[in-house]
């Protein structure tokens, strides 16, 4: 979803499906809120009204962001269940984004890196969500915002946990789908390609080192080789199409997986 406007501050941008203020009222809860994606979430919810919650480990960074766009700032590891327990149960809208990655073939993976990945990208949302419906189910409405990837769609080698947590999220957005039709609740996921964020600029000596290619060359032939579209998404693209899912004519929009890839999975 590409925006015909430069981004605004924070990498959000200007254009506000709906309108200005059509979440007024409503209440966010963005994890990994500090950065990349996250932040752009974040700073776009706020932009459109809503009241934020910036959930995130990275303490400095997310109180920044919380204090720019005036929202709340709740540091909280989510590898931690009783941290995740003890979120806000109040969020109209849940944005799980939070992510890590490793880079390896499956028989080198560190069996510690492939259960954390879990507990951050599957259980950390499963332990949001199932906190979360009650409220939102009690006014009937609500808005669950899973960003998957195109490796929920598809995989790719040297990336199983990460591959797994994904197409796991798929599931845990379909099910809320379908649980929490009755109740004006949509769930959906969203899967971009690689997105200019600090995740994806850190995996590029992993994936020099995994192919035998110098790091001036992973962007072209790892990343983009599979894309129409030859450029990296910008984390606003992806915010514009999240926010796009709370407006008032997407209700019906629910269980789906928005590709967001460039034409990656086109092939």
């Amino acid at each position: 979803m590409e925006s015909t406007h430069s981004p605004g501050p924070g990498g959000a941008t200007p254009d506000v499906p709906g309108g200005a203020g059509f979440l007024a009222g409503r209440t966010a809860l963005v994890t990994g809120g500090a950065s990349g994606i996250g932040r752009a979430c974040a700073v776009a919810f706020a932009e459109a009204g809503a009241a934020v919650y910036v959930v995130d480990r990275a303490a400095d960074v997310a109180k920044e962001v919380a204090a720019e766009i005036g929202g709340t700032c709740l540091v909280v590891d989510l590898s931690d269940p009783d941290a995740v327990d003890g979120l806000p149960a109040d969020a109209d809208i849940v944005v799980n984004n939070a992510g890590l990655q490793h880079v390896a073939p499956v028989h080198e993976f560190p069996p510690e890196r492939f259960t954390l990945i879990q507990r951050v990208m599957v259980e950390a949302p499963f332990r949001i969500l199932r906190r979360t419906l009650p409220h939102m189910y009690a006014q009937g409405w609500g808005r669950v915002i899973n960003i998957s990837s195109v490796h929920g769609l598809r995989a790719s080698p040297y990336k199983a946990a990460y591959v797994v947590a994904k197409h796991a999220l798929e599931g845990l957005s379909k099910t809320v789908a379908l649980e929490g039709a009755e109740h004006g609740v949509t769930s959906n996921c969203i899967n971009p390609g690689y997105v200019r964020t600090p995740l994806v600029e850190d995996q590029i000596a992993g994936q020099a080192a995994t192919h035998g290619i110098p790091e001036s060359e992973v962007v072209d032939r790892v990343m983009l080789e599979r894309t129409a579209i030859k450029r990296l998404i910008e984390p606003a693209e992806v915010a514009a199409a999240a926010l796009w899912l709370c407006s008032a004519h997407t209700g019906y929009i629910t269980g789906s997986s928005l590709p967001v890839d460039g034409g990656w999975t086109a092939h």
